[in-house]
């Protein structure tokens, strides 16, 4: 018997069939839940967590090593824990088993010390994925395994470690480890990715964030989604998120741009419904972001929901949720598998999440949305060559779980001279309505300095993504209002890019008197009932900036955190850090140090504790020996990486 850690054919709930204390996927099960059914730690007790051990990443052993290393702090790890052992990535692409309990280390890999990489490299790694084959005696992951493996993005490779000893597997790939960095495809020259790999059935699949050195040729390989042999590690598939000749999506393309435009790729996390057989691609913008004058045309399948038959990478329904993408506005995060009753229809749902402050909720064996969603128009582009879609998809439920688009009464006025200010930044840009177009910089007198773009593309939802409970389908979004700029400008010269345009800076909206641009909240939690897409509850997820100066004597309510906090939930609570300033670089103001727990039913914060540094990571949790842990990476431009776990006394 074969199975992957997080298989539904058992269970009629998303990850029913795991064993209760464990974690075995990024996000617990395959369908990105981010739940867990323990209920040890509950609102009556949560006051006594305290710190139970800490694991600092090995990754700053290495700068004895090398010298000239200099470690990402903002470690965006989230564990998986099965049986007796805890498996981490770091951001360098090393991989540690840890005992639960301790945090004591029992095995680390270092691909520079197994001659594996030459050199350091990397910049974030959010983890590892699991696979077991197991002896027809054995009912669970946690024993009677045969063969049982760590899958490791490091770096261009893809490896497979003993689960037991941290070595690489000799029968995968060449010496354990399979070089992404070579496709059938000869345009593919590089890989990187930061997200974990998913594991369904008997293959590994990778996206990639990126498959050029940058994002500024019109001349690009297509971001394959690659999925391997669990054993051999014998490419078995991949999805090509350009369309090939036969494929009526071609007549999305004009003028035959489908031939020479590339990305579209998954940088974000995947998720699964491996009862159906299907896994859900939140697949990228097409090269490239904010300029599409070179590829007129809808642009499938970028920035689309694709789910693809597991056993051979074929596309089974798309959803476009933006047409001819100019604002980066790609799926940041894995898509949430979930059942919910509709009208007294019992649904197998998906619910993507987006950087628009959207819920897309569509049948996930069918791709049918759940509810209607509407086409509407948007404004036309006035930059020179480009061609913007006239309309774009908006769903009719749930509403907005953020800001979208911005009006003069969307600015600060706690003072009358922080609206003015407000108001004097505001008049150097173009602004209003979701969807307003880039705009070239005009550094001319009266010129406009770009467009401000409200969700920017690090809000709403980034990729800490949502968590649902498969208990009541209720989903919960972690959400930041962030006005970004898009100006564009003609490239420096000919050897940095052959777009008539880039973006430049600025990237950030100005701020009056070092406060955000626009009134709170600036970061939130939502509940959204997905049986009915109503709101429950949205709330500031923190006090935000009241401590001023120019607010201290206001008294004013929480204004909400500006971050990347990611969700968990348990039976009992709702978790949410403030995240870290290291995941925001270009947002003053954001993240912070508080990790909560939240009353999932009412919204309402139960306990909170200040931990080193801000939570870079998802959390996640399990239980062992009979304690239930918390575990969440964090990291701050100060403090160095490293997981915290968390237990009652």
């Amino acid at each position: 018997m074969i199975t992957a850690c997080g298989d539904t054919r058992n269970g009629s709930v998303p990850g029913s069939d795991i064993a209760p204390g464990d974690w075995p996927n990024y996000a617990r099960d395959l369908g990105a839940s981010k739940y867990s059914p323990l209920d040890q730690i509950d609102t009556d007790n949560v006051a006594g967590l305290e710190v139970a051990w800490s694991w600092e990443s090995a990754d700053y052993a290495l700068e004895d090593r090398f010298p000239e290393l200099t470690v990402n702090n903002n470690y965006q790890v989230t564990p998986i824990k099965v049986g007796e052992r805890l498996y981490v990535a770091t951001n360098l692409g090393q991989a540690a088993a840890l005992d639960p309990a301790t945090g004591d280390q029992l095995w680390l890999f270092d691909p520079y010390a197994t001659g594996l990489r030459d050199r350091p490299t990397g910049r974030a790694n959010r983890g590892v994925a699991h696979w077991s084959e197991l002896d027809d005696s054995s009912a669970d992951v946690s024993g009677g395994a045969t063969d049982e493996r760590i899958f490791l993005g490091s770096g261009e490779l893809l490896i497979a470690l003993d689960a037991a000893t941290g070595q690489p597997v000799p029968g995968f790939g060449s010496a354990g480890a399979v070089d992404l960095s070579r496709d059938p495809d000869p345009r593919v020259e590089t890989f990187v990715w930061t997200s974990a790999p998913l594991v369904v059935r008997d293959v590994v699949i990778v996206g990639a964030s990126s498959m050029v050195p940058n994002r500024n040729w019109m001349t690009a390989p297509p971001g394959y989604v690659r999925a391997y042999d669990v054993r051999t590690g014998a490419l078995r598939w991949r999805f090509n998120p350009i369309p090939e000749p036969g494929d009526p999506a071609l007549e999305t393309w004009a003028d035959s741009s489908w031939a020479y435009s590339g990305n579209g790729n998954v940088w974000t996390l995947l998720s699964a419904d491996e009862e159906l057989g299907h896994v859900y691609l939140p697949l990228k913008t097409t090269t490239n972001d904010w300029y599409g004058g070179h590829r007129p045309g809808d642009n499938l399948y970028g920035e689309s929901v694709v789910a693809v038959d597991v056993e051979t990478g074929e596309r089974v329904w798309h959803y476009q949720m933006v047409h001819h993408g100019l604002w980066d506005y790609d799926p940041p995060a894995a898509p949430n598998v979930l059942d919910v009753t509709v009208d007294g229809r019992r649904v197998k749902a998906i619910a993507q999440v987006t950087k628009q402050a959207f819920v897309f909720t569509f049948d996930r064996q069918t791709g049918e949305p759940i509810w209607p969603i509407e086409e509407r128009p948007v404004a036309p582009s006035p930059v020179p060559g480009e061609i913007a879609a006239a309309t774009q998809p908006f769903p009719t439920r749930p509403a907005p779980f953020d800001l979208q688009g911005i009006t003069v009464d969307d600015l600060i006025d706690f003072t009358p001279e922080l609206r003015a200010e407000a108001e004097e930044i505001a008049s150097g840009f173009v602004y209003g309505p979701m969807f307003t177009p880039p705009t070239v910089r005009d550094d001319r007198p009266g010129g406009t300095q770009g467009t401000i773009l409200i969700p920017g593309w690090v809000g709403g939802a980034n990729w800490g993504g949502a968590a649902v409970d498969p208990e009541t389908g209720i989903l919960y979004v972690p959400s930041v209002t962030s006005p970004n700029v898009t100006a564009l400008v003609p490239p420096e010269n000919p050897d940095s890019s052959d777009f008539r345009y880039v973006r430049g800076l600025p990237r950030e909206v100005p701020m009056p008197g070092g406060l955000p641009l626009l009134k709170p909240p600036y970061g939130r939690i939502t509940a959204i009932d997905m049986n009915t897409g109503g709101h429950l509850w949205m709330k500031a997820n923190g006090p935000g900036p009241r401590d001023h100066p120019a607010l201290a004597d206001l008294e004013l309510p929480w204004l909400g955190q500006r971050g990347r906090p990611a969700p968990m939930l348990t039976k009992t609570l709702l978790f949410v850090g403030e995240g870290s300033e290291g995941a925001l670089s270009i947002l003053p103001i954001a993240g912070g140090p508080m990790f909560r727990a939240w009353d999932k039913r009412t919204g309402d914060v139960v306990w909170e504790m200040e931990l080193d540094a801000g939570t870079s990571g998802a959390p996640m949790t399990y239980m062992v020996d009979g304690k239930q842990y918390i575990v969440v990476a964090i990291g701050d431009l100060e403090t160095k990486g490293r997981i915290v776990a968390l237990a009652l006394p």
